[in-house]
């Protein structure tokens, strides 16, 4: 990384590492529910909670930090703040847990239909194809989300 360039900025640890993941951790609870039972999913979604408060608290305190000497500074901390609690609990809580639970749902459905087919197969099969979807989903609900705020809250943002 060349330190001389003004261009170079911080990579998001919350968005651009493997800790993007634990966001997640609730579709993985999703895609596990017919196995381990509802307490464990709401415990998926607890972690999930908590990585959307951390992302929200560091970008609020970088916001802080810069702003603090200008006069509009306390409006720049809270678009920010709402902007990272809104983005993270939409693209990594309420949009993919929602996606992840149709989809099992539907290939429980599905796969409810074939009679031969043992109760414990299925729902590890269920499990199995909910896992599967998760990698396919991160991207385009990202990307939708950025979209739906760009044309929402983000009009707003404080200069």
């Amino acid at each position: 990384m060349d330190v001389n360039n003004e261009h170079v900025r911080a990579v998001d640890l919350y968005r651009e590492t493997p800790i993007r993941y634990l966001g997640y951790a609730n579709e993985v609870g999703e895609a596990f529910r017919s196995i381990i039972g509802s307490k464990w999913v709401n415990f998926s979604y607890g972690v999930a909670t908590l990585y959307v408060l951390a992302d929200t608290t560091d970008k609020s305190i970088a916001a802080y930090k810069t702003s603090k000497n200008e006069k509009n500074h306390i409006k720049k901390v809270t678009y920010t703040t709402a902007d990272t609690l809104i983005w993270q609990l939409m693209a990594s809580v309420v949009v993919p847990g929602l996606t992840i639970n149709r989809v099992c749902a539907v290939s429980n459905f599905c796969l409810h239909k074939i009679h031969k087919l043992p109760n414990a197969n299925r729902k590890w099969l269920v499990t199995g194809i909910g896992l599967v979807t998760i990698p396919f989903i991160i991207k385009p609900i990202d990307y939708y989300v950025d979209v739906v705020m760009d044309k929402s809250l983000r009009k707003y943002q404080p200069e």
